[in-house]
């Protein structure tokens, strides 16, 4: 038997023809939400889920007079199983809006269906500053790498930090975090020592971390991606370096709120920086921890949490301002601008590129009431992503 593959517009096609005979339902808005439920980043999947059906919970399943159905499909991590799944339920499921989205080449697998289907990508976790730029129909409410590790090298440079070695992921993300870091360091009069990349499947850090060891640095800069850093953290006591006297730096994945206990007392001291902290001093955040914990029988929210939580609040306040219009074109219209105060802080969409403008901000780990917790010191007020910036 002879195959012969479909180009996506004609697929997409395809499938919506043979899904004709289930019709959507004109005052149900489908929210397809795709994460990796299992696997290695199964706690990114963990902690979307439950921040997005939070959000519903405390603000209802209705909204201009739309009811909210979100449907929860299990990617695996893995880019194909992410993009069949974005098809189906665009299809099969008429899904108005596809959300989540826990690693740059998921997001970028469904960028050219949300295109073709003119139906709004919202990236809630993967953070490659590029991403946006696949599809005008894409919008984040995560953040950018270059947003942290430049928030980060700045600071380094500023306190006496003045040799550094980075080890990072080697995917998209990884590749933004070494760059940004290294020329806003470097920029600062540091210097980058040696610039190391690890696999993003099975990670050894252990003898990356002994080069670490015999360069000498003032400090490590890494990155790795959420639900990685208690590997990370685990290999760079057993070589010793937390009493080396080489500080600790990144981006707040290493030090993902939702890890910090399993960690322990070796991420002490560990400096970050990033958009969201469980120990974020606001009312709105207190009231967000208190409630998801409740939920969630007493599981801490990290990042990832707050990013479909607002995922959530960003698709309400379109849905609003269009009076229920649910069309690709006029919820992504709508987005672009929208502004709100997230658990984090005062978020906005940048109309121009459709990334978020949020703080930044320093942090250091620290045990508070017998717990561990990113505590923040330092803000950089209403970023934008650097790497864009620069572009414009």
């Amino acid at each position: 038997m002879r195959f012969i593959r479909l180009p996506l517009g004609a697929a997409l096609a395809a499938a919506l023809i043979t899904a004709a005979p289930a019709r959507a339902d004109v005052n149900t808005v489908t929210v397809g939400l795709i994460l990796p439920m299992t696997g290695p980043s199964a706690s990114t999947g963990k902690q979307e889920r439950a921040g997005a059906e939070l959000y519903i919970k405390e603000h209802g399943d209705t909204v201009a007079g739309k009811k909210i159905e979100l449907v929860v499909k299990d990617d695996t991590g893995a880019a194909d199983v992410t993009k069949r799944l974005a098809e189906e339920l665009v299809a099969n499921d008429h899904a108005k809006a596809l959300m989540g989205f826990g690693l740059t080449p998921l997001a970028l697998a469904v960028a050219p269906i949300a295109t073709e289907a003119k139906v709004p990508e919202i990236v809630t976790a993967a953070a490659t500053a590029m991403i946006t730029e696949k599809s005008p129909y894409i919008v984040r409410t995560s953040f950018t790498l270059p947003q942290a590790s430049v928030a980060i090298a700045d600071w380094a440079a500023k306190n006496g930090i003045k040799k550094v070695v980075s080890i990072v992921t080697d995917y998209g993300p990884g590749v933004d975090a070494e760059k940004w870091f290294g020329d806003a360091f470097e920029k600062g009069g540091g210097k980058v020592l040696e610039k190391i990349r690890v696999p993003l499947k099975n990670p050894d850090f252990a003898p990356f971390l002994q080069r670490v060891k015999d360069d000498k640095p003032d400090a490590v800069f890494v990155f790795v991606p959420s639900g990685f850093g208690a590997i990370f953290m685990k290999e760079f006591v057993e070589r010793g370096l937390d009493k080396s006297g080489i500080k600790l730096i990144g981006t707040g994945d290493v030090t993902d709120d939702d890890l910090l206990a399993d960690i322990g007392d070796s991420a002490l001291g560990a400096v970050t920086a990033h958009h969201y902290s469980a120990a974020h001093d606001s009312p709105e955040n207190k009231a967000f921890v208190a409630a998801f914990e409740k939920a969630n029988d007493g599981l801490r929210p990290n990042f990832m949490a707050v990013g479909a939580y607002d995922g959530m609040a960003l698709l309400y306040q379109a849905l609003e301002k269009t009076k229920g219009d649910a069309s690709g074109d006029a919820l992504i219209a709508a987005m672009k601008g929208a502004s709100w105060m997230s658990p984090r802080g005062p978020v906005s969409i940048d109309p121009a590129t459709r990334d978020i403008v949020q703080n930044i901000y320093v942090r250091k780990v620290e045990k508070t009431d017998g717990a561990l917790y990113n505590v923040e010191f330092e803000t950089i007020p209403n970023m934008k992503d650097p790497y864009k910036a620069a572009k414009r």
